[in-house]
């Protein structure tokens, strides 16, 4: 289970594609987006049977557990990982923690019952002129179909709409990618897009459904 902002992963996480927009100052360390000032430190989020925080580089190993998956990294832009590609996606993600401005909040999900790292959630900003963000998620098998995803969501988004000031967040999946469709909707997501054959991924063209909710709509 996974939803494709992830699958833009290199969009957010290590700076490959230049997708943010800085000429006004927007987003800047000291600066507000949407009135609130671009200065946190390690994030910690709790929800109901949650909690999101920053990666450690101990993670990697319970990561590459389902990251060394077929069926679970299916609708993801990279194949089954190793350990070593795990570790690696982990110290760019807390790279891209350290940044400043920050623009990319990508965040263990962790069980509050066990304290197990059960998957990752993350949130992306993209224009942080017209306040927009991607939101993206992967989760270990044997926690799918729990409502996991829809609340680690609801916490991002609550964070990027009530804290960050954003405008509006997406999320990209594929069309066949029907447990995070599913998610979008539980998310109150509206179905906006249908692109044909827009991202090459694994050897193949991919369509992409983009959902969205607007701070508004949240509200």
């Amino acid at each position: 289970m996974g939803a494709r902002g992830d699958h833009r992963e290199h969009a957010f996480v290590g700076g490959a594609l230049n997708v943010f927009r800085l000429e006004r100052g927007v987003l800047c360390s000291g600066q507000r987006l949407g009135g609130v000032v671009n200065d946190w430190g390690a994030m910690h989020i709790d929800t109901e049977r949650l909690l999101l925080r920053e990666f450690v580089e101990a993670d990697a190993e319970v990561t590459n557990v389902y990251e060394r998956e077929a069926e679970v990294v299916r609708f993801q832009s990279f194949a089954p990982r190793t350990l070593a590609q795990s570790l690696e996606y982990i110290q760019r993600s807390m790279a891209s923690a350290r940044e400043r401005p920050r623009r990319v909040f990508d965040l263990a999900v962790v069980s509050r019952r066990d304290g197990g790292l059960i998957g990752r959630c993350g949130l992306g900003v993209r224009d942080p002129e017209q306040g927009e963000a991607a939101l993206w998620y992967i989760l270990h098998p044997a926690h799918w179909g729990m409502g996991y995803a829809p609340e680690a969501c609801t916490a991002l988004l609550r964070f990027g709409f009530e804290t960050l000031g954003l405008h509006r967040v997406i999320i990209d999946t594929e069309p066949e990618n029907r447990a995070s469709i599913r998610v979008a909707e539980k998310l109150g997501m509206r179905r906006e897009a249908h692109f044909v054959e827009n991202y090459w991924s694994k050897g193949r063209w991919t369509d992409s459904v983009i959902f969205a909710l607007l701070k508004r709509e949240w509200e």
